[in-house]
């Protein structure tokens, strides 16, 4: 599977962006996918978790962008967004979308992995 994200670019504070990333593959592969994440790195820090969306809709998000991100997902066609609104400074990092995936092989072996896509630029100005 192949995860190619988009959306990435310039904002201003208070301003708005929406990623999408759209997996591509095999259709057994892209099935086994049962979760999506949106990852983030800032300059000189750790890669954090900013949301995630399951399968079924249950969604989880980091304190810092809980009420001002938004994580849906199109399964008919293979794709996550991430909707930042309301925009701030700190919000500047790579984003990398990231599927979990879990295969079931038909000789009974259980493979789990994740896969994980480019990173996209964002840039928030004050």
């Amino acid at each position: 599977v192949q995860l190619q994200a988009y959306g990435g670019g310039l904002g201003q504070a208070g301003g708005s962006i929406r990623l999408s990333c759209v997996a591509s593959g095999s259709t057994f592969s892209v099935n086994a996918i049962n979760a999506w994440e949106w990852y983030r790195q800032a300059p000189g820090k750790q890669r954090e978790l900013a949301a995630s969306i399951t399968k079924s809709g249950s969604t989880t998000y980091a304190d810092s962008v809980k009420g001002r991100f938004t994580i849906s997902r199109d399964n008919a066609k293979n794709t996550v967004y991430l909707q930042m609104s309301n925009l701030k400074p700190e919000d500047t990092a790579v984003y990398y979308c990231a599927a979990d995936y879990v295969e079931h092989s038909p000789e009974g072996t259980v493979v789990v992995g994740r896969h994980w896509g480019q990173g996209t630029q964002v840039t928030v100005s004050s």
